[in-house]
């Protein structure tokens, strides 16, 4: 029974939403809650055959199939699907109907569906901030109370959002289908900011559940890859993105202690570095040659010379000088406050702090980096900031960090 307690919820993050896009592509996006049911219906049951039987020989193969066939009986009972499909079919009877419905759940087919699905929820009609959790419900599989835990809000609220974007889908009736090449080229960016924000959310999240975090890393880095399998959607941007998630997630299991509190990057032990996903992240940025570069493309670059653990003076004039490309294309405040780090790196503390000092936010991680900035150099100062640092922050994993800097600099 521990085995298939184990298995159950793995497969559902890996399976479910693959067999959802299927069936919403087959029966249309105004019938969405009804593929999602089919699909919950059949893990359901494989909780309970499972645990009564045992795992079968192919668990995967075993859900297919069920699924396959739960979708044939809904298709039996309801007229509505019936008569939908009928037309495109020369045969009548609801129930042969159903039969003669190629329900395919090959390897390609699912690519095919969820590529598709990812131009459906990422549309222009649905509004930008409910883009990222329509991408997680549908094409990760995230439940209401998933989403909320990752976003530190409500499920009320979620899942509100959630039904509003999936209401103006079945008003607007679009298709779930690969848009022209035109369209594909207009809208990628849509996707790629939302694959973006989703990996941020993980990697950047002040949520605790370390699992849900990192799952939406590999759920936008999955996601990505299957842009880079399309003709019309490897461009040299989606590589870019595609290298800059793999650089990031190599770093994950260093970032935060036995505890959860965050470990700065100066401090991170780089054995538990992923070299298996920094020499992917290699192979991604070769693909994206400089043709356009765009942000992706910078970043992509300074989370490849973070992977370098020396400290020395030509990695961080490149980080310097990558940042100063980066804002010159796109302003950012966070890409200001890193910049100013690594101008402290090549420059010294004594250069960073003027700069650091005329960026003026009012964010946790200003404060932090003024700290940083002035340790050594005016250890009073360096305490009031990270004192106000703490006041301003909201995770839990980072007040842990900022009240261990607290103590060094209480102790000098």
């Amino acid at each position: 029974m521990h085995q298939e307690n184990e298995l159950i919820p793995h497969l559902f993050r890996t399976e479910y939403a693959k067999i959802v896009a299927v069936l919403c592509k087959l029966l249309g996006i105004e019938h969405m809650q009804l593929a999602e049911d089919v699909v919950s219906d059949t893990f359901l049951l494989a909780a309970e055959t499972w645990g009564m039987k045992g795992l079968p020989q192919n668990p995967v193969a075993w859900l297919y199939t069920v699924a396959k066939n739960k979708a044939r009986d809904v298709l039996k009972r309801n007229a509505i699907f019936s008569n939908k499909i009928v037309a495109t079919l020369k045969h009548s009877g609801s129930e042969q109907i159903a039969e003669d419905i190629d329900i395919d759940l090959s390897e390609q087919n699912i690519a095919d569906s969820q590529l598709q699905m990812m131009f459906t929820v990422c549309h222009p009609c649905i509004p930008a901030e409910s883009r990222i959790g329509l991408a997680l419900n549908i094409l990760c599989g995230f439940s209401a109370d998933e989403i909320a835990d990752a976003f530190l809000t409500n499920r009320e609220v979620i899942y509100k959002r959630l039904q509003r974007a999936k209401e103006k889908l079945y008003a607007q009736n679009i298709k779930i289908e690969m848009p022209g090449v035109q369209q594909v080229a207009e809208r990628l960016g849509d996707v790629l900011t939302t694959l973006y924000l989703l990996f941020n959310e993980g990697y950047y999240s002040a949520s605790q559940n370390t699992v849900t975090r990192k799952d939406l890393c590999l759920e936008a880095m999955r996601l990505s890859q299957l842009l880079t399998r399309n003709r019309y959607t490897n461009t040299p941007e989606v590589n870019a993105l595609l290298a800059l998630m793999c650089f990031h997630a190599s770093r994950f299991d260093a970032r935060t202690d036995a505890t959860g509190a965050t470990i700065l990057y100066d401090e991170q032990d780089e054995h538990l570095w992923n070299n298996e996903l920094i020499e992917q992240g290699k192979y991604f940025l070769s693909n994206a040659d400089t043709q356009g570069l765009g942000k992706y493309y910078f970043e992509a670059n300074i989370a490849y010379w973070h992977t370098h653990k020396a400290d020395s003076i030509e990695k961080w004039e490149n980080v310097l000088h990558l940042y100063n490309r980066l804002l010159q294309l796109e302003y950012s405040p966070v890409a200001a406050l890193n910049r100013t780090y690594a101008l402290s790196k090549v420059y010294g503390k004594q250069v960073a702090i003027p700069e650091a000092e005329k960026l003026g936010l009012r964010t946790h991680l200003y404060y932090v980096l003024l700290g940083y900035l002035f340790s050594d150099i005016d250890n009073t100062v360096a305490l009031a900031h990270m004192q106000m640092a703490l006041s301003l922050c909201r995770s839990e994993n980072d007040k842990a960090s900022i009240k261990k800097n607290i103590e060094r600099l209480s102790s000098k």
